[in-house]
């Protein structure tokens, strides 16, 4: 057993502090590079053989953090202690471009084989809290799952708030969502934040809806296993190149409905995310005169544990003050 969270804190601190000083200013693919080089430095330091298993591209794609990256201050060392690393150095490029909110830093670790290798696809996802845990099925009808919900959360449907990713490929579930009578967040981005937020009570979130990014489901089942939340996912192929590169990660059968466990099966898992910009579970970066303050979520499996961190991150000066915010 080893336990990262302070470590992976201070990478998903550092990748926010970073993206969040390109915020607003209109350029996505600077606000993700920031975040991916802030990532790696700080990977680099930690000491560790890490493999990223989930990251942004191909080997040929660099500087993005690609699938088969090796990271870590001992990657090169005999002996070293291996982990598997999923990232998402920016979820919400466009939000934090823009200055929307809801753009957060994350990362999941584990023991090697702890996380799935999914493909860069779809993933058609059903996302659920505690609560409502083992009522759900990716296969039934929208309103026999809202009304299990529901059930589950001893309230009527019409009280349900489903998180849906806003793209054209959703205009039938939003119709049958509408139909049974819930109610409806529609997203621009940022379906693995709200995956998490539908298992954090408080948020208004109950259930979130629809397909996103398959690296997306994997991060979120990490953190769904640290809260006892459920992720019901399956991977959408959309051509036989697809269906070769998934062969070649050892996925046979493309319709199986994967589960939060098969998603991220390790033992010990690690799970960290911070703010970059404001969202409904954490606030955004704050620069002020005398540093820089930052609000995370960490997570552990094994033991069971969930840390919502302030950090307040000081400027190196001898009049520096550390004041209540």
């Amino acid at each position: 057993m080893f336990d990262l969270s302070l470590e992976v804190l201070r990478v998903v601190e550092q990748a926010a502090i970073e993206s969040a000083r390109t915020m607003g200013m209109g350029n996505a693919e600077g606000a993700d590079h920031a975040a991916v080089e802030s990532m790696r430095a700080t990977l680099d330091t930690i000491g560790i053989e890490g493999t990223i298993v989930i990251g942004e591209g191909e080997r040929d794609e660099a500087p993005m953090l690609y699938i088969g990256e090796k990271v870590g201050a001992d990657k090169d060392k005999e002996g070293a202690m291996k982990v598997d690393i999923a990232v998402d150095p920016l979820e919400g490029t466009n939000l934090c471009a823009s200055g929307g909110g809801g753009a957060i830093t994350v990362l999941a670790a584990s023991e090697h084989g702890g996380l799935l290798h999914a493909p860069d696809c779809y993933m058609e996802k059903i996302v659920v809290g505690p609560a409502a845990k083992g009522s759900v099925d990716l296969d039934a009808p929208v309103k026999q799952n809202l009304k299990s919900i529901a059930r589950r959360l001893q309230r009527g449907v019409d009280d349900l708030v489903v998180v849906v990713l806003d793209r054209p490929r959703h205009q039938q579930l939003i119709a049958d969502i509408r139909e049974a009578g819930a109610r409806i967040r529609l997203i621009s981005d940022g379906d693995l934040s709200a995956g998490i937020a539908a298992a954090v009570a408080g948020t208004g979130v109950h259930a979130v809806m629809g397909s996103g990014g398959a690296p997306e489901g994997v991060l979120t089942a990490a953190a769904l296993q640290c809260l006892n939340g459920e992720i019901l996912g399956r991977l959408v192929v959309k051509d036989e190149a697809q269906v070769e590169r998934m062969q070649a990660m050892g996925i046979r059968d493309h319709q199986k409905v994967y589960t939060t466990k098969e998603l991220a099966p390790g033992r010990n898992l690690q799970f960290a995310a911070c703010g970059v910009t404001d969202g409904n579970l954490l606030k955004g970066v704050r620069f002020f005169g005398d540093g820089i303050r930052t609000q995370s979520i960490v997570m552990t499996l094994n033991p069971a544990r969930v840390r919502f961190i302030d950090t307040v991150h000081l400027e190196n000066r001898p009049d520096v003050k550390v004041r209540f915010l």
